[in-house]
Parts: C-alpha cells; sequence; structure tokens
C-alpha cells in the first residue's frame, strides 16, 4: 500500500509540474503550492482554536479556505492551467484573512489576523514577479486601511470567551506564524535561486567554452576580419585587393614518393612541414589561405593597413613574403630524409589584384581568384626544387632589398611566355622583414 501511495504521488507530482516546464515554472509552482500547504495548516489550526472557544462563525471562514483551496487544486490538476490556480491563491492569501477580522471584530479583538494576508503581495513576488506584485501590494493597503477607519468609528467590545491573555497569545501566533511562513517561502527561493543560478553560470561557461571552440576553428578556416563580417552579416563577402603578393609553395614529388609510404608516415610529415609554415604565415602578418594536396597557399596585403604607415608600409606584404619564402626553404634543409628522398619546395610569387570572398555554405572556404593567382601557380610549376620564382612586379618592388638572378623567359601553361626572377637572397645590410618588425 505505501507503494501504490507513493506511485501515486509521484503521478500527481509530474502532473502538477512537468518536465516541460521551464526552471522558473517549477520554481514558482513549487512555491504555490507549499505556500498554500502552510496557509491551510495555519487554516486548520486556527479552526481549531476557534471552534475551542465556541467561536462558530469566524470559524468558518478557515474552513471555507480550506475548502476553495482543495477545489482549486483539484481544478489545476484537472484543466493544468497555473494561471487560474495562481489568481485564486493569491486572491484567498489577500482577503481570507480581511474576511476573518471583520468577522471577529477590531484588529485588536482578532489578534491582528489581517497580517496573515501580507503573504498575498509577498506570493505575488515569487509566483508572479515584482512588476506583476504591485497591485496585490496596493489591494493589501487599501484593504488594510479600510479595516483601520472601521476599528476607528465602529470599535467593538471583544467577543465572548475571548479576554486580553488569549489576544496577547494570539497576536503572538499571527506574527511568529506568519513572520515563519514567510521566512521558508522567502528562504526556499533564495535557495533555489541560488541553485538555479549556480546551473546557468555552468551551463554558461559549457556555451562560453564550445563558443570560444567555434571561434578558434572559424579563425582558423578565415582571416579575423572576414569571420567577423560572415557572423555580423549571411551578406555574400566580395572583396577587390589592387596589390596582394600571392606565394605558392609545392613539394617536389612528392605524389611520387606517398606511393611508397604508409599512410601515416605521409600524413605526418605533411603535417610537420605544413605546422611550421603556418607558424611562419603568424609571425610574418601574412594569410594563409589553403592547403591543395601537397602545395600551400599563402597571401599578403588581403590585411587593411591604415596609421602613419600607410604611406610607407605599402610593399611590407611582399617583403615578408619573400622573408617566409628564404624561412621555407632553409627549414626544408633542416628535415631528414623520408627512406632515400629529401623533401624539396619549389616555390611561386606573384603580386597584383585578386578578387577574394567566401564561397559555400557548407565547408565553406575563402579564397582568391585573378591573373595574379594564377600566375603564381604557373611560376611554381616552373619552378626548380629550392627554387623561389617571382614575377616581374614583385622583382620591382622587391629588386632594392633582394638580389635576383635573371631575368628568365618561361613558357607558361595559358599564359604563354612570362618574365620570371630568381630569388637568391636578401641584399646585405637587410634584414627579413621579421627583425626588422620586431617580429622574431
Amino acid at each position: 500500500m505505501i507503494q501504490r501511495l507513493r506511485h501515486r504521488l509521484n503521478d500527481l507530482g509530474s502532473r502538477v509540474i512537468s518536465d516541460s516546464d521551464s526552471e522558473q515554472d517549477k520554481l514558482r509552482k513549487t512555491l504555490l503550492i507549499f505556500a498554500s500547504a502552510l496557509m491551510g495548516l495555519g487554516s486548520m489550526l486556527w479552526l481549531v482554536i476557534y471552534h475551542a472557544m465556541g467561536i462558530k462563525f469566524s470559524a468558518t471562514v478557515p474552513f471555507v479556505y480550506i475548502l476553495a483551496t482543495a477545489i482549486s487544486l483539484a481544478i489545476y490538476l484537472w484543466t493544468l492551467n497555473f494561471d487560474i490556480f495562481r489568481l485564486i491563491q493569491v486572491s484567498l492569501f489577500l482577503f481570507v484573512p480581511f474576511v476573518m477580522q471583520w468577522s471577529i471584530g477590531s484588529y485588536v479583538s482578532s489578534s491582528g489576523v489581517m497580517l496573515w494576508a501580507l503573504l498575498a503581495p509577498v506570493g505575488a513576488i515569487l509566483v508572479y514577479g515584482a512588476r506583476e506584485s504591485i497591485p496585490w501590494f496596493v489591494a493589501y493597503v487599501i484593504l488594510a486601511a479600510v479595516s483601520g477607519v472601521f476599528d476607528f468609528y465602529l470599535a467593538s467590545e471583544l467577543p465572548k470567551n475571548v479576554t486580553m491573555q488569549s489576544i496577547a497569545v494570539f497576536f503572538a501566533l499571527n506574527f511568529v506564524a506568519m513572520s515563519s511562513i514567510i521566512y521558508v517561502l522567502v528562504s526556499y527561493f533564495m535557495r533555489q535561486r541560488e541553485k538555479l543560478q549556480t546551473a546557468l553560470n555552468e551551463q554558461h561557461f559549457l556555451l562560453q567554452v564550445e563558443q570560444d571552440k567555434s571561434e578558434r576553428l572559424l579563425l582558423n578556416i578565415l582571416p579575423a576580419t572576414i569571420a567577423e563580417r560572415l557572423k555580423a552579416s549571411h551578406a555574400t563577402i566580395a572583396d577587390g585587393f589592387a596589390n596582394v603578393t600571392v606565394m605558392f609553395a609545392d613539394i617536389k614529388d612528392f605524389t611520387r614518393l606517398s606511393g611508397g609510404q604508409p599512410p601515416i608516415v605521409i600524413v605526418e610529415s605533411l603535417n610537420q612541414v605544413f605546422s611550421h609554415f603556418d607558424g611562419l604565415a603568424e609571425k610574418y602578418g601574412l594569410e594563409k589561405i589553403k592547403t591543395i594536396g601537397d602545395a600551400y597557399m599563402v597571401a599578403g596585403g588581403l590585411i587593411e593597413r591604415s596609421g602613419p604607415e600607410l604611406a610607407t608600409d605599402d610593399l611590407g606584404h611582399t617583403h615578408a613574403m619573400l622573408s617566409m619564402a628564404l624561412d621555407m626553404i632553409d627549414y626544408m634543409e633542416t628535415l631528414p630524409p623520408i627512406g632515400e628522398v629529401r623533401l624539396r619546395l619549389h616555390i611561386g610569387v606573384s603580386t597584383g589584384p585578386v578578387v577574394a570572398g567566401v564561397i559555400g555554405i557548407k565547408k565553406f572556404i575563402y579564397d582568391l581568384w585573378g591573373d595574379t593567382v594564377n600566375l603564381a601557380s604557373r611560376v611554381t610549376d616552373e619552378a626548380d626544387e629550392g627554387i623561389v620564382l617571382v614575377d616581374v612586379k614583385t622583382y620591382e618592388c622587391m629588386n632594392a632589398l633582394y638580389e635576383f638572378d635573371g631575368p628568365e623567359s618561361l613558357d607558361v601553361r595559358g599564359k604563354g611566355k612570362v618574365i620570371a626572377y630568381r630569388l637568391l637572397r636578401r641584399r646585405r645590410g637587410v634584414p627579413d622583414y621579421g627583425v626588422s618588425r620586431g617580429l622574431n
């Protein structure tokens, strides 16, 4: 029987407060049912006391409250309309104590039973909200004022069987009972709110962690400025740049090499090389665009610059690109061979106008288009291992800072005859871009 009763109570509890309710609604429903139960216990206590003292009419008031509460709870269980249940209960909290006081007599003779009505505005704060509780508090003040006027003009004698000693005891009971109920409700509310706040903080922390992960992932795919624009708007991102330096670095004969090695060796080797290149791109303030198999693409001049350096640093990204190219060639010399084959790069660099934008909605990518990109790719194909070839514009921009060999006339697929120069080294006394900018 106990198990059956427990199961029945659990069913009632799940019906009154369902899993679909928000945490705030669950708390409000719990508080209102808790307050109704406490008010019901107080009414039963008054019912017993007044009946024992022979005050028949006043004893009817708490009985009516208990009955009305039971009926409203039954209606709520049937309809699950919490708004109606809330309105009925708060109304009972407000009016029943005043009706009980008026049935007894004055504020003194009733031992201040109207204090129980204070539960109405306090309960309204908990189950409605601070703003919605204002009318209930105003109604409480008005009823208290009306009772005061009645007491002033219509003061009556004490009811039979009620002495001043009894009134003093009832005053103490009313104050203690009402204070206890309000304290318990507010205390429970605060504890539950703290639990909810703690849970909310934990969820916020976890959400922030996931957001940071997504942010890092987005920044690994797109330049920071493009990522911000993409988050702010769903409009197509397409920009034109007049002076961008593009570099392709391709591992010589890597396709042939990969055919005779286990997959893990190939992937780890590429990851080691390209991760180092990522660090160089970050060091020199350049944008890695993408990797295509064993080819690495990077660009400079896509980040908008402003301030006093604008007039003197228009070609800074080209200087940075050539410094990075030399570092990449040097780095490849430090790598141990794979089997009997040493990894070598051939690099092509071109400077000029490009179009840049984000394409796709799934696995989207930030990419570049234009003759400058095509020329960099074609020049890379013509470069021998360990060689950096640059186009004419790059040579003209950087001839004062770097030593070149050439010119060379290349027969480039799709472009015809193209003039290119072989990058040798920085000129004597010229530091690399990282040193000159304090980036090392």
